[in-house]
């Protein structure tokens, strides 16, 4: 009699946690993945009361799934566009990849493969890659928010960026094998507020060989690790709208620059550097803004990486979407000259399988 007593309080005490943990996945699409596994968990508790040792611990064994329902209904329910932190060292992909990881983890479910084709149960994607070696505002879209990457992307950017005169690399950045050196004591300040005209507006640009621009469906980057020749690509228009000298301090200069879509920062600096007889690589590169989303207000960084902290990001960035033109006005002195984003003339040439355009 006594083991059959045990068995129904353990049989109630299963079942009330069962309950539970679907009451809490329901709440999860409504209130915080957090709060309703906690509300499950004081339920569960309650239901256990002086049941035995065993029943207790299949008790909580519920509550676990309780978490993890909940917290997987509410990282599925999450839809829209945001921004976070990429530091320096990563890839724009493999800083996406890290963010995925860590929310399928929280939510308890399944690592997934990179497999393109495969059907994938949490979507995300990034608009607008940086390099490796660059840090600040990566752009990411998660659930249907990752159909408006493209949208997203005929927005203005912002960078600051570094450059060193009188080297020039492979990569036209700091990380890349150094091809030329040439003098740069002759340049003054005033030399390269000079020139920066001729580089603000609609001008035309080459982009970089070590690029995310594809060749025969592999990115140029790819093609020239593995030494292979890559000839350049042809000249493209592009848009500057803004770009001044914050800093000189020879050999390094910093540059404040906004532009559209499929910009170059490392064409611009070696190509600053060619106008003033001399060569130039970017040493740093920080993207401050991208849309209406800045590096200070609205970049996530790795800690608030969680289910709940990019809920709240995006219910404080969405609205600005509605409030950021697509189209930006060149600081010109006619008011009427109006500037089409180059993302509207060249998407189709950079655009990739995971809305990632390449734009340092």
């Amino acid at each position: 009699m006594m083991a059959a007593c045990k068995a129904v309080a353990v049989s109630a005490t299963v079942a009330t946690a069962t309950e539970r943990s679907e009451e809490a996945a329901k709440a999860a699409t409504t209130g915080t993945a957090a709060s309703a596994a906690a509300s499950a968990k004081a339920a569960v508790q309650s239901a256990v009361g002086k049941t035995e040792t065993g029943a207790t611990t299949t008790a909580m064994a519920g509550v676990a799934g309780a978490s993890r329902s909940a917290a997987a209904a509410k990282l599925l329910s999450l839809s829209g566009v945001f921004a976070v932190y990429k530091p320096k060292g990563p890839t724009s992909a493999e800083l996406l990849n890290q963010l995925k990881e860590k929310l399928l983890a929280e939510a308890g479910m399944p690592p997934q493969d990179g497999n393109k084709r495969k059907k994938q149960a949490l979507k995300i994607g990034h608009g607008g890659t940086l390099d490796s070696a660059a840090t600040g505002v990566l752009v990411v879209g998660i659930g249907k928010g990752t159909k408006m990457l493209t949208s997203m992307l005929s927005g203005s950017k912002k960078y600051i960026a570094t450059g060193e005169l009188g080297k020039a690399t492979d990569t036209l950045d700091s990380t890349g094998k150094i091809t030329e050196e040439k003098p740069y004591d002759q340049i003054k300040q005033e030399d390269i507020e000079g020139i920066l005209q001729k580089f603000t507006g609609n001008i035309m640009q080459v982009p970089p060989l070590y690029s995310a621009l594809k060749k025969d469906g592999q990115r140029l980057s790819t093609l020239m690790k593995k030494g292979e020749v890559v000839e350049a690509k042809p000249a493209r228009p592009v848009t500057v709208y803004s770009l001044s000298l914050q800093k000189f301090q020879p050999p390094l200069f910093t540059l404040d620059v906004e532009c559209g879509g499929g910009f170059y920062i490392r064409s611009l600096v070696s190509d600053i550097g060619k106008e003033l007889s001399s060569c130039a690589t970017v040493q740093e590169l920080t993207r401050t803004k991208q849309g209406p989303f800045t590096l200070e207000e609205h970049a996530l960084r790795e800690d608030k990486w969680t289910i709940d902290g990019i809920a709240q990001s995006l219910e404080h960035c969405m609205p600005l979407l509605s409030v950021e033109p697509s189209v930006k006005k060149l600081k010109t002195e006619d008011s009427k000259v109006q500037a089409v984003s180059s993302e509207d003339k060249t998407i189709s040439q950079v655009k990739e399988k995971d809305g990632v355009i390449g734009t340092s």
